[in-house]
């Protein structure tokens, strides 16, 4: 019969690794060999130390796979809620010029939606478009900021930073006049729609 290793070892299954790992320390020199080494007991110690490495083993095993497997799918639900059908369309009001329906989709969605990197990241194309940099700049930011390792949010995050820093050094205004974006926020908005169109399968 196969024995518990948690109970091998004298800890509760849901003890910390911290206190698992005393609980072999102790163990360990508890009937560590060279103690037996002159003892009857000496075969009996080598077996209940072997029996303490593997369960303590087998417990780290344990713990690092279902770590590793909580990773996957915490990365598996936060794509799936990311490309939830809701931002697929949105996606595409922006693409096709659509902003107000955009936004007004944005600014209906359920709260934990709207704590999402993808909400952020289309917010702030959404400000892109209509040329309000400041704004667009920050919501891409913090898009970046909660999932940093998402190659399409860098990329428009980098051009608008790119942008802030030609536009500043050109001595270029950066608000948007009352008749339309200026020269730097079309091409501010043209290089984050290419990012959005190329993630879509598109082409811009």
């Amino acid at each position: 019969m196969v024995k518990n290793p948690y109970e091998v070892l004298g800890v509760a299954n849901n003890a910390t690794d911290e206190q698992i790992k005393t609980a072999y320390r102790e163990l360990a020199k508890k009937y560590h060999p060279d103690k037996y080494a002159n003892s009857p007991l000496k075969d009996v110690a080598n077996e209940k130390m072997q029996e303490i490495n593997e369960a303590y083993d087998t417990i780290v095993d344990m713990r690092k796979n279902q770590s590793s497997s909580n990773q996957t799918q915490a990365q598996s639900y936060s794509y799936q809620t990311n490309r939830d059908p809701q931002f697929s369309r949105i996606r595409s009001y922006i693409m096709s010029g659509n902003v107000d329906i955009a936004e007004k989709m944005l600014d209906e969605m359920d709260d934990f939606l709207r704590t999402t990197a993808e909400w952020y990241f289309l917010k702030g194309m959404v400000c892109s478009r209509r040329g309000w940099n400041e704004q667009a700049y920050q919501f891409i930011e913090k898009a970046v900021q909660l999932d940093p390792s998402n190659p399409e949010y860098n990329a428009a995050y980098s051009n608008l930073v790119n942008s802030r820093r030609y536009g500043a050094t050109r001595g270029y205004d950066n608000t948007a006049s009352a008749t339309g974006c200026g020269c730097l926020e079309m091409c501010m908005c043209s290089l984050c729609m290419n990012a959005c169109c190329n993630c879509c399968g598109g082409g811009c």
